[in-house]
């Protein structure tokens, strides 16, 4: 898909705010007109060509963003619910803080600190991010923060770290993609989930080089491609080991390199042998021949990429699926080099700042490890605490969430950035378990179907309301800047973290300014206590952000550049090479039965985001995607009797969801796809498997079994 672009002119009005788009990772430039005629709430979205990443282009969502700051799509004031299962109503935030802070020393009190709990957002900005994660371990004391962005990409930041020791998305600017020989697009959607991105796929071609997709599906993106590989779902490992094994095979690999920059390649090539060409085509639908052209195509070029997305990440074995995919790229000399290497296509807008600084239930802020008594010492002399009272590694996102309300979990969660009642995998459960905390409080700009469960519901600002930094898919740390004010009843997640914090007895530590100076306060703490960890932001500052269009982390010290290319002279292990990892094919948690005969896997769709919280309120995107729907091979449909558009029921042994079917040859027989941003009857969460990668505690949204039904039409007489 070519990227849509606003139709307004690329020079703005001296009014104008130079910021950021509120959705995917791309974290497009965009410029905010304000007190315009005919724009969303006077509110206008114009070009900002001079930013590298998009050069002005922007998708549907990121053109209609303003539509979610009209009062009449987001919440104005805190609510407050009276009794277990009566209505929200209005209050003032007095009111609602005093609420939550007594609700929150009260279970502290009577279960201990670990009974409370925080549950963030990869859409937070950093600042969010670091004084959600120090309140936590600060003012709680608990052990028990995690975030969405578990749900993202953490298979990938772990097998990162496993091999090179640092986890970045992408160690290259989105600016090399172009130059690359060959580059394979595993499991990704970019002209659906980042349409601005496609440009560098399409100047890949233009400038000779070939590109390979990887999915069950025939996407947008795949139509791009020169050689489209449509595995089964949680066929990801076995196809890369595969590979592996035919550029073994056929002399392929890089001898030098490996040698001179890696460690673990004998082992690495005794399980990949173990991956014949008609092994693989058993286990993956892939025809052999198809393997052998792949691996030619890939092995021959001269320099090549892998990109990975949800689609081999999301898995029990993600971590060693994106594994195999990076042993390829080391096997044939694809890392570390210019127009090289492993990449990850981060989702949501700030899904890497996001884990670096905090909200992840096992790490200190500048990507530090909870458990590194050198990490907990410098994380303690900036917040002023005595390192012995933070705790130590908490549960993962759904094992948070799992445990809800029963007598060993969390009784009292915070929650802010997300809606697990949608996303998270196994959503019914997590519904419930959501239902019988003794308090909910859900911090959002929305009331959405998990506000709608909270006993405290905080209203607070988006976007083009607050200043913070953000810090997408490149490791590039960029500015969103405040273009108008909120809503008279809407404050900033760092106001409500201060008041919270000195109503529970800690009344210094968190930015005491006013709005919106705390947000640069927040930042410039960030920086110190990132200072020398694999995240350094200690040379970046909101000024060098500004003049630079972005700065590259790590950037230790203000004169430094700041890292554009990671791994050019050595790999951030300690002995500066690269780790193969000797992995094998092994089933999914949930493979299809007699039962159960068909795989599911879910993913997004152009004009939706996420959860769709916030895109399911704006027109134009509705309009486009009004709802959801099951994809599914016209054989399959024949052979039950569905037929195109009728109302289809898709069972697992979780749950059921309802919804449209669409007939495509585009899918593989024996699979069905369920976007996943609606709530209701369509939830595809509802279906999802929660089994766990043992790493990266991943759930496995891509793959669970289910059968396929027609919903008979009621008979009226």
């Amino acid at each position: 898909m070519t990227p849509t672009s606003t139709a307004a002119p690329a020079t703005a009005p001296a009014a104008a705010t130079d910021t950021h788009c509120p959705y995917c990772s791309l974290q497009c430039g965009m410029r905010l007109a304000t007190g315009v005629t005919g724009g969303s709430g006077g509110v206008e979205v114009l070009e900002r060509p001079d930013f590298p990443v998009n050069r002005g282009a922007l998708c549907g969502k990121g053109r209609s963003a303003p539509a979610l700051l009209a009062r009449d799509v987001r919440l104005t004031g805190p609510l407050l619910r009276d009794r277990p299962g009566g209505p929200l109503r209005s209050a003032g935030w007095p009111e609602a803080l005093d609420r939550v802070a007594d609700g929150l020393a009260r279970v502290r009190a009577e279960h201990g600190p670990d009974a409370v709990g925080v549950f963030g957002g990869g859409g937070l900005t950093n600042e969010k991010a670091y004084l959600l994660g120090k309140f936590a371990r600060v003012v709680l004391g608990t052990a028990n923060i995690d975030y969405n962005g578990r749900f993202c990409m953490s298979s990938a930041a772990a097998a990162h770290r496993r091999a090179f020791g640092l986890d970045r998305g992408l160690p290259f600017p989105l600016e090399d993609i172009p130059h690359t020989g060959c580059l394979i697009l595993v499991g990704a959607n970019p002209a659906e989930t980042m349409p601005p991105a496609v440009r560098y796929f399409r100047e890949l071609r233009e400038n000779g080089g070939r590109l390979i997709v990887v999915d069950p599906r025939r996407t947008r993106t795949a139509e791009l491609a020169d050689l489209h590989l449509q595995p089964r779902p949680g066929g990801d490992l076995a196809l890369a080991l595969g590979l592996l094994h035919l550029v073994i095979a056929d002399g392929l690999v890089d001898e030098e390199f490996v040698a001179e920059r890696t460690t673990g390649f004998e082992q690495a090539r005794a399980a990949a042998m173990a991956h014949w060409p008609d092994r693989v085509e058993r286990i993956t639908g892939v025809a052999a021949h198809r393997l052998r052209e792949a691996a030619r195509m890939f092995g021959e070029a001269e320099t090549g990429m892998v990109l990975t997305a949800r689609g081999p990440e999301q898995h029990s074995k993600g971590t060693d699926a994106v594994g195999a995919w990076i042993d390829l790229c080391l096997a044939t000399g694809n890392s570390g080099r210019p127009y090289s290497g492993y990449g990850c296509l981060t989702g949501q807008g700030n899904g890497q700042g996001g884990r670096e600084h905090g909200q992840k239930a096992d790490q200190l802020p500048g990507y530090r490890s909870i458990e590194d008594p050198a990490a907990r010492a410098h994380v303690a002399a900036v917040w002023g605490v005595d390192p012995a009272t933070i705790p130590g590694p908490g549960r993962s996102a759904y094992e948070l969430l799992d445990g809800l309300g029963r007598p060993d979990g969390v009784r009292a969660l915070l929650l802010a950035g997300s809606n697990p009642a949608v996303s998270a995998p196994n959503a019914g459960h997590v519904t419930e378990r959501l239902r019988s905390l003794d308090l909910l409080v859900v911090a959002d700009l929305v009331l959405s179907e998990t506000a709608r469960l909270a006993d405290v519901v905080l209203p607070v600002t988006q976007w083009a309301e607050e200043d913070g930094t953000t810090t997408n898919l490149e490791g590039r740390v960029i500015l969103r800047r405040r273009a108008l004010d909120p809503p008279e009843g809407v404050r900033s997640e760092l106001w409500v973290l201060r008041e919270l914090a000195a109503r529970l007895g800690v009344p210094a530590g968190f930015p005491a300014d006013g709005f919106p100076v705390e947000a640069e306060r927040a930042f410039d703490e960030l920086r110190r206590a990132s200072a020398g960890g694999d995240a350094d932001y200690a040379g970046i500052s909101y000024a060098r952000i500004a003049a630079e269009d972005g700065v590259f982390w790590p950037c230790p010290s203000a004169d430094h550049p700041g890292t554009r290319r990671l791994f050019l002279d050595r790999f951030a292990t300690p002995d500066g090479r690269a780790r193969f990892a000797a992995v094998t094919h092994r089933p999914a948690g949930e493979e299809p039965d007699a039962a159960y005969p068909l795989y599911l896997t879910t993913g997004r769709v152009l004009s939706q985001y996420q959860s769709g919280a916030q895109t399911r309120r704006v027109a134009e995107l509705n309009a486009a995607a009004p709802g959801p729907y099951v994809e599914l091979h016209p054989r399959l449909a024949e052979r039950l009797g569905i037929a195109d558009g009728e109302p289809v029921a898709v069972t697992s042994r979780r749950g059921r969801a309802v919804a449209p079917a669409r007939v495509t040859d585009a899918i593989r027989p024996d699979t069905v796809f369920m976007p996943f941003h609606w709530a209701g009857a369509g939830r595809a969460n509802s279906l999802t498997n929660p089994a766990l990668d043992p790493v990266s505690r991943m759930p496995e949204f891509k793959l669970c079994a289910v059968r396929v039904e027609p919903v008979l039409k009621e008979v009226t007489t």
